[in-house]
């Protein structure tokens, strides 16, 4: 490890170990731990492995944005979920890792919200950021298509260390020393509940996203590819995951998934809508 881990302890392997439903291996260090989970995804591992890391060195966020940290400075975790629920409803999938992921903030005093798709928030600045892929099985295979859901939530980051200022991490936010492992195993208690809502009970889920969205209610520009932009009121989130805005020009409010948006923003004052 690098000085830049100094005065941050590792992750505790044996209470992770005890983790209620899932297993959890720790590896030293790894590019991607989603692509550590994809590959055993591959190769047949059954649903509720989980693989984390003491330093990730090149994760991936949406849209094939980079994603870094220094050593013990975050959680960084990829989940192997095999669920058995129709395709068409895999897009809430992200949606419901950060429904887990403002739950287990706000169980350890942070005040977090969700900007839509699945950004958690404190006060407006980025605390965590959320990647699922689909891992497809041999064609004709058991046990068929895995979701490796992958999780970067800033731990103990300072504010020198932030990648960009509008960042954020648990340590800044607290203003107090964060144990890495009680939020791991929080995080996937809770992932565990939320998991279950939406295999079992997705209106519940949809509550619980509803609750805590920072952006629905909200004005907003989404900006699409080729420059253009849907200005005008989050009005909800459909079942297949999109965001429903009501354009300012009026008619129907128009659902947009989140591979059609490049950003999604505030929205200014002024007047606008499709442009």
């Amino acid at each position: 490890m690098s000085d830049s881990s100094m005065g941050r302890p590792a992750l505790d392997q044996a209470r992770l170990a005890h983790t209620p439903g899932w297993r959890v291996e720790v590896v030293p260090e790894t590019p991607s731990t989603n692509a550590v989970v994809s590959a055993r995804a591959r190769e047949g591992t059954a649903e509720g492995l989980v693989v984390t890391t003491e330093h990730q060195t090149a994760g991936r966020g949406r849209l094939d944005r980079g994603w870094e940290m220094p050593p013990r400075a975050a959680i960084a975790v990829s989940v192997l979920l095999r669920p058995d629920v129709p395709a068409e409803r895999w897009p809430w999938l992200p949606l419901m890792a950060g429904v887990a992921v403002v739950e287990t903030v706000r169980e350890l005093g942070c005040d977090a919200g969700l900007k839509w798709p699945n950004d958690v928030l404190v006060h407006g600045r980025k605390l965590c950021g959320i990647l699922v892929e689909r891992v497809e099985g041999p064609a004709g295979s058991k046990p068929g298509a895995a979701a490796v859901v992958g999780i970067g939530l800033n731990t103990s980051l300072t504010a020198d260390e932030l990648p960009v200022p509008t960042a954020t991490s648990l340590a800044i936010e607290s203003g107090a020393p964060v144990d890495r492992t009680e939020v791991l195993v929080t995080l996937l208690a809770h992932l565990a509940t939320a998991y279950d809502a939406w295999r079992e009970r997705p209106d519940e889920l949809a509550a619980a996203y509803g609750r805590l969205s920072v952006t629905v209610g909200e004005r907003v520009r989404a900006e699409l590819p080729g420059r253009s932009a849907l200005v005008g009121q989050a009005t909800g989130i459909d079942p297949w995951g999109r965001l429903e805005v009501r354009p300012d020009q009026g008619g129907e409010s128009v659902a947009v998934g989140a591979g059609d948006v490049v950003h999604l923003r505030p929205a200014p004052p002024a007047e606008g809508g499709m442009t």
